[in-house]
Order: C-alpha cells, then sequence, then structure tokens
C-alpha cells in the first residue's frame, strides 16, 4: 500500500477518495436544493483548498522537484561550471604556507592560517584583505576555528590557543597553555560550550569558555593517545573521532566531555600489556599481519565498560571503538591517516590518508553503520566504507585538508596543483540516496588548476556558492562562478 493510500485509509476515507471529497459532496447537496452553503461547508471548502494545494505542493511533487533540493541541484552545477579564470588571488604577499582556512558561520570574513606566524582576514565577497594579524603566534598556524560569528580560536606550533574577537582585533582575548607540543585541532562543543582542542603531544584538552578570563580559563585533560593526528565532533556533539599515523580510527560514543578520561580510567588501558591489541592502539605500535576488524573493535570496546555499566547494561558514556579503516589497494601496507572530516549532517565521515611510503594518497568516505550491537553494552556504530579514489602523489610528507560542502553532497579535495570536486554519483545526490552495495569510486565533478604550488588545505563556504584554497607557497584563491 503506497504512503497516500495509508494516509487515507487511516482517516477513514474509502480508499481513492481525495481529502476534499466530503466538501465536495456537501456542496453539490447545497447547490441541488439551491440553498447558500452553510458555514461549516464553507471552512471546509476553505480548509480543503488549502490542503489540496499542499498536498499539490508537497506530497505530489516528485523528489527530484523538491524545492530544497533544487536549490542544492543549482549550487552544484554552479560549481562544477567553475574554470580557473573564475579564481582570485587574494595574498600578494608570502606569509609562509597556507595550512588551514576558516570562515565565519555568516561567510562574512575568510581567516587564513599561516606558516610564518600570521592570521589573514579577508571579505571574501569583495575579496579585500582586512586585517593581518602579525605575530599571532610565535610558531605555525595551524588551525582555526569560529565559536560564533564574532570569536574565534586559532592554534600553534607554540603549543598554545588564542581566543581573538573581530571586532577588537588589536590584542588576543586571552591565550590558552596546556598542551607540551604542537596543537593541530581545534573542535567547539556548542552545548556545553567546551572548546576542544588536540595535539602531538597525544592530548586532547577541553577548555570552559563559560568561564575564561585575560588570563585564561579552566581546562583539564580528556583523553590521551600516542600518535594523535586529528580530533573531530560530531555535528550534534554525540561522537568523538579520533586518527592517528599508525592508521587507527577511535571513536568515543556517547560522548561526556565533563567527564575525564585520562589514561589509567580505562581498566584496558591500564592493562594494556596483557592484550596486544590495545597495546598497539596506545603505544602507536602495528599489528603484523591483516588489520584489525570492526568485531575485534567491539571486544576490545567491552572491556572498557565498568562492571556497573555491565550489569545494568546500557550504553555507557564516551564508550571506545578502535577501528582500522579498510584502504583500497592498502590491506597489506600501513597506513598514515592525515585528514579527517565529518559529514556535514553527520553521516559519514570522511578520511585522506598516506602510505607509510608517502607513494600513495587515498581519500575514502565512511558511513556510520548504525545497528544492533553484538553485546548491548559494546558501541552502536562501525564504519563501512562507502566511495574512495586515489589522490594525486604531490608534496609528500605535507597534509592535505580537504572537506565536504555545506550540503555535504560536494567533496572538495587538494589535487596537485590545484582541487578537485568530487560527488557520490553523476548527479551530485545526497549520500543517503546513492549508498552503493559494494564500495565505489567517487565521481570527479571537477578539477581546477589555478596555483603554482602544491595546494594543502579547502574550504566551502557555508553560505555562498564560493570555494577558497591555499597553497604551500602562501597564495590563496577564491572560486566562484562569473555570471
Amino acid at each position: 500500500m503506497s504512503t497516500d493510500r495509508r494516509r487515507e485509509s487511516r482517516s477513514g476515507r474509502p480508499d481513492g477518495e481525495s481529502p476534499g471529497a466530503e466538501t465536495e459532496k456537501a456542496e453539490s447537496r447545497d447547490s441541488a436544493s439551491g440553498t447558500e452553503p452553510s458555514r461549516d461547508t464553507r471552512c471546509r471548502r476553505t480548509n480543503s483548498t488549502v490542503f489540496r494545494w499542499l498536498r499539490e505542493r508537497c506530497w505530489g511533487r516528485g523528489v527530484a522537484v523538491d524545492p530544497s533540493r533544487d536549490t542544492f541541484r543549482t549550487m552544484t552545477s554552479l560549481y562544477s561550471s567553475m574554470n580557473p579564470a573564475d579564481s582570485v588571488n587574494l595574498s600578494t604577499k608570502t606569509h609562509g604556507a597556507v595550512f588551514n582556512l576558516e570562515y565565519s558561520p555568516d561567510g562574512s570574513v575568510l581567516t587564513v592560517a599561516c606558516e610564518q606566524t600570521e592570521v589573514l582576514l579577508f571579505d571574501p565577497i569583495s575579496s579585500t584583505h582586512i586585517k593581518t594579524l602579525v605575530e599571532a603566534h610565535e610558531d605555525c598556524v595551524n588551525n582555526i576555528r569560529f565559536l560564533d560569528n564574532r570569536l574565534f580560536a586559532t592554534c600553534s606550533d607554540d603549543t598554545t590557543i588564542a581566543l581573538w574577537d573581530l571586532r577588537k582585533l588589536n590584542s588576543k582575548v586571552c591565550t590558552l597553555h596546556g598542551h607540551t607540543s604542537w596543537v593541530k585541532n581545534i573542535e567547539y562543543d556548542t552545548n556545553t560550550r567546551l572548546l576542544v582542542t588536540s595535539g602531538f603531544d597525544g592530548n586532547v584538552i577541553t577548555w570552559d569558555t563559560n568561564r575564561f578570563t585575560e588570563d585564561g580559563c579552566p581546562h583539564k585533560k580528556f583523553f590521551h593517545t600516542r600518535y594523535l593526528m586529528r580530533m573531530r565532533l560530531t555535528p550534534d556533539c554525540s561522537k568523538m573521532l579520533i586518527s592517528t599515523s599508525s592508521g587507527y580510527l577511535l571513536i568515543l560514543h556517547n560522548l561526556d566531555l565533563t567527564q575525564s578520561l585520562e589514561v589509567g580510567s580505562y581498566r584496558i588501558l591500564r592493562a594494556r600489556r596483557t592484550a596486544l591489541s590495545l597495546d598497539n592502539v596506545t603505544s602507536g605500535s602495528r599489528v603484523s599481519g591483516s588489520p584489525r576488524n570492526s568485531s575485534d573493535s567491539s571486544q576490545a570496546s567491552n572491556k572498557l565498560l565498568s562492571p556497573s555499566s555491565q550489569r545494568e547494561g546500557g550504553s555507557p558514556r564516551n564508550s571506545l571503538e578502535v577501528l582500522t579503516p579498510e584502504i583500497p589497494g592498502e590491506r597489506d601496507r600501513g597506513n598514515c591517516i592525515t585528514s579527517l572530516q565529518l559529514h556535514p549532517k553527520g553521516w559519514a565521515t570522511l578520511i585522506r590518508c598516506s602510505s607509510n611510503t608517502d607513494d600513495q594518497e587515498w581519500t575514502c568516505v565512511y558511513e556510520f553503520q548504525e545497528g544492533t550491537p553484538v553485546r548491548a553494552v559494546s558501541p552502536r556504530c562501525s564504519l563501512k566504507l562507502t566511495h574512495y579514489i586515489e589522490e594525486a602523489n604531490v608534496g609528500r610528507g605535507y597534509i592535505k585538508e580537504l572537506c565536504f560542502s555545506p550540503d555535504g553532497r560536494l567533496i572538495c579535495s587538494p589535487y596537485g596543483y590545484g582541487i578537485r570536486l568530487m560527488a557520490f554519483d553523476e548527479q551530485c545526490s545526497e549520500l543517503v540516496d546513492c549508498l552503493p552495495k559494494e564500495s565505489s569510486c567517487l565521481k570527479e565533478i571537477r578539477s581546477i588548476y589555478s596555483h603554482s604550488d602544491v595546494v594543502l588545505t579547502t574550504k566551502f563556504s557555508p553560505t555562498h556558492c564560493q570555494l577558497a584554497s591555499g597553497c604551500l607557497s602562501g597564495r590563496v584563491s577564491l572560486y566562484q562562478p562569473k555570471f
């Protein structure tokens, strides 16, 4: 039975009778008797007209002509029409390599993290330079994250994090000290207003921005693992993903950032010498032979639960899952997960990884699989490889940051001296609408070459049909269609 027929049956109408049939019958009776329609009949007529209009606008139209999908189709066609001549060079002076690009949530400001201690700010609409934060840090600036439309954070190899306010850029709001090595990643939990950072010291640290002062804000170590590369929060902040240079991907489920999970709080981490698999995870060494699979990870995760959680049979907070993602062509070789991104709707994770010898790079998309757990207390999801593509092996040793478009339909990847736009199918469909039975290649939509050096980072504007890229020699380019 179709969806429309189910609706009609539940309303008590005969199959095939439209919602306005009763009103039409009442109107015919009134016209036959020569009397003026009653007030109830007029109300039913009005309601029926509105209901019919809504049904024709929404229910009666196919998925392909849904208004929101029309917008996405227009945006993706504009992106695919871009040409190298459409790019605008924003920087005329070299500030070292561009390591990260970040738009403000309203798309009014583009910030650029530079190798030579500076942060650049541009107006992406007019393509004009706003300000340069000279000596924003004492070493390379690695990452920028906006907390809202005016407040943003930067992190650096000088082991510090700085908070800035767009309304007063002459000085920092405050400087945060807590890491002991290069700080590479910043996330923000909008639910708790906690800033979350990670670095090459292996620490994930939370900072309470509700109580920051000029001297900093309270912080604590949340988690630790060796060879940490990137850390991300899902859009709803219910999971934390951590990638490592040893090829492992750690997922913390049912995330609670208010609980400290330092090494030693998990029984399995305290007793890591008793289990080869977890010793490899925590120490960063490799398991010889085939990679670990999701069932191994589930068994490992079960050991992380406290006895009380196991007795209750519930899903604990911050339960850990350890995975070795499947990489095409890399089954018998080690790899390093260098870049990690999340789908804007939380459906999937996007990684870029390279082999240990740096002779091969891959971009892979993994769907979150929500299903029945092996045990009631085991993590609730694992990852399934859905799409992949081999990348250009240019600029060995440098991390290339890729990204999703705001609607999640396009992926932009640094590709040699340019960028490459990719989609899940030729129609740039939603991931959930084109999930393959077996993993398949991403479809190349457009390649644009406009740099004279290796591109290291890319970013979509959250509000406009615009794309930014930065390269090793310090050039920042904006791409937007010409009308």
